[in-house]
């Protein structure tokens, strides 16, 4: 399958300071350091990145007048990340997402996962890749890459696999997102990155105006796994073929908007290459985030569970909608259902993913 202690302490390139800066978020409870990189834009963004769950703490761009805000959710100290229930900046896995029953069957024999969501595994259990000091290192005067190895075995899922992950800030104000996995046995691999959106940089994200670009969505039964089927998203509130309010119709009779939280569910990306996937724009900030992916599916999540401990950043207390996430990922249950794209990466054939989320602003 081919898929990819404070104070700053520049860090040189050929000699250079680079647009790189490193500090200590603080320390594991075992004692190993937390390092928290920043990557600075030519373009005004701003963006640093945490080697615990190779989390992104935060993102810095500008508004229509150029003001700088943090449009993603999170804490102010790594304690809060310890605590964090939500899956805050994180990449997740080994699989993002929910895999029915935590059981599937590979190369035929059962594998069997923990069971973290109701009768569910979902992203990669509770010492999924999120709860991992990932290694980190500058690769270039705009990137960080983070590194990880999963042991075989590693939460009953087969096979050692050594993951990587490359942050890219371009002058653009675009943050370029690499994943790169291999594997020494055949074994499932879904990899994302799990950040809370609010291009206002707080309040509600409910009129927020959100496109993406796909005409079938999978809908899924209580437990939040597929059913199987594609279903169009026309005449529906899934239908986002054009910009629309997110709190226009979140709460609509409809028997897939979850009992009224919102929506949880995977959307079938047009695709092709490095394709665009989704569009937010805030309007009140100006504020654009268009996402590009090379992955077949998008997550869209309404911040449906969103919880006010432990306290976000400046001491907010998050709540229901206040983020939402756009999850660049393959199809969730993929390992039990054949005719979904295939998830499965075996030796010799590594996963390569790239997702870029672009900034900009709407100047009208």
């Amino acid at each position: 399958m081919s898929r990819a202690n404070r104070g700053m302490i520049s860090v040189y390139v050929n000699e250079q300071p680079s647009m790189i800066a490193s500090e200590h978020l603080g320390s594991l409870p075992d004692g190993r350091a937390v390092p928290v990189f920043t990557l600075t834009g030519t373009g005004g963004a701003e963006v640093r990145v945490m080697a615990y769950g190779a989390i992104v703490v935060s993102v810095r761009v500008p508004d229509r007048t150029g003001a700088l805000d943090d449009v993603v959710l999170g804490y102010d100290t790594l304690d809060g990340y310890l605590r964090d229930r939500c899956f805050m900046g994180s990449v997740v896995g080994r699989y993002a997402n929910r895999i029915r029953g935590g059981r599937f069957p590979l190369d035929g024999r059962e594998v069997v996962l923990e069971t973290n969501d109701g009768p569910n595994h979902l992203h990669g259990g509770h010492d999924g890749f999120h709860r991992r000091l990932w290694t980190a290192e500058p690769v270039a005067d705009d990137a960080v890459r983070l590194g990880l190895v999963s042991a075989d075995g590693d939460g009953g899922y087969p096979g050692r696999l050594d993951v990587s992950v490359t942050y890219t800030l371009s002058p653009g104000n675009e943050l370029s997102v690499d994943y790169l996995a291999t594997s020494d046995r055949a074994t499932p691999v879904n990899l994302t990155q799990h950040s809370y959106f609010n291009l206002a940089g707080a309040g509600t994200v409910l009129d927020h105006l959100l496109a993406i670009d796909a005409d079938a969505f999978t809908p899924v039964d209580e437990t939040l796994i597929p059913t199987g089927e594609r279903a169009p998203v026309a005449g529906t509130p899934f239908d986002f073929t054009r910009p629309t309010a997110i709190g226009a119709r979140i709460g609509d009779a409809h028997p897939q908007l979850l009992h009224g939280h919102g929506y949880d569910h995977n959307f079938v990306l047009r695709g092709g290459g490095l394709a665009p996937a989704a569009r937010l724009a805030d309007p009140r900030s100006g504020r654009v985030l268009v996402v590009r992916t090379t992955e077949p599916g998008l997550h869209f999540y309404s911040g449906n569970f969103l919880t006010a401990e432990p306290r976000g950043k400046g001491g907010r207390a998050y709540a229901l909608h206040d983020g939402l996430c756009l999850e660049t990922q393959h199809f969730p249950d993929s390992p039990n259902r054949p005719d979904f794209p295939s998830t499965i990466v075996r030796p010799g054939e590594p996963l390569r993913s790239r997702t870029v989320f672009a900034f900009s602003t709407d100047r009208s």
